[in-house]
C-alpha cells in the first residue's frame, strides 16, 4: 500500500514536470495534471494540496533527500555538489521551474525546504547548542545558509550552468568560509 502511494505521488510529480516543460506554471491546472497522469482529482488531493505542493515535493524528493545523508555526516561540500549535479541532470525542468514567481515562487519553495533540512541537520549534529550570541538560533543560521545556497544555485541555473557543479560547490565553500573582507582582499 505504501509503495503504491509513493508510486502515485511520483507519477503525479513526473507528469507535472512534463507539463512544465511545455507550459508556464500559470497555465498548468490540477485538472490537466490529473488527466495526463491518469489519476482522479481526489487522488491528487490525497497527495498534494495544490500544484505548488508538487513543486515542493520535487525539490525535497529529487534534490534534498539524496543529500540528507551527506549533510548528516558533515559532508557539506559533497552534499552541495550532489545537489547541483542533480539539478544538472534535469536541466530543462529547473530552467522552467526557476521562472515560477509570486508568493509560491520556486525560490521561496526552495529556501523554505532547504531551511527545514539545514535546521534538521544542525539539530542532529549539535543537539545541545550554545551560540556565542544569544540572538543567534539554529533556525536563523539555517535560513541564512539556505538563502545563500539557493541564491547561488538559482543564479547558476539562470546563467545556463556557466560552471561545473564541482566548481560552483567550491565557490560556495569559499564564500561561506571567508569573510567579506577576505574576499575583497582576494580580488585581483
Amino acid at each position: 500500500m505504501e509503495k503504491a502511494k509513493k508510486d502515485t505521488k511520483q507519477l503525479i510529480a513526473d507528469t507535472f514536470k512534463e507539463l512544465l516543460l511545455k507550459n508556464s506554471m500559470e497555465k498548468i491546472t490540477v485538472k490537466e495534471i490529473c488527466e495526463n497522469s491518469g489519476v482522479i482529482r481526489p487522488t491528487f488531493y490525497n497527495h498534494f494540496a495544490d500544484k505548488y505542493d508538487v513543486v515542493e515535493y520535487i525539490v525535497n524528493h529529487d534534490l534534498l533527500d539524496p543529500i540528507r545523508p551527506l549533510l548528516f555526516n558533515n559532508m557539506i561540500p559533497a552534499a552541495y555538489t550532489l545537489l547541483l549535479s542533480n539539478i544538472g541532470n534535469d536541466i530543462d525542468f529547473y530552467k522552467k521551474a526557476v521562472l515560477i514567481e509570486g508568493q509560491n515562487s520556486f525560490s521561496n519553495i526552495a529556501v523554505s525546504s532547504v531551511t527545514e533540512l539545514l535546521t534538521e541537520t544542525i539539530e542532529k549534529l549539535h543537539p545541545v547548542h550554545h551560540f556565542r550570541y544569544s540572538w543567534m538560533s539554529r533556525e536563523m543560521l539555517a535560513e541564512y545558509y539556505a538563502n545563500t545556497m539557493c541564491y547561488i544555485a538559482i543564479n547558476w541555473i539562470k546563467r545556463d550552468f556557466a560552471v561545473s557543479p564541482d566548481e560552483l560547490s567550491e565557490i560556495f565553500d569559499y564564500i561561506s568560509s571567508h569573510s567579506i573582507i577576505d574576499i575583497f582582499n582576494d580580488i585581483v
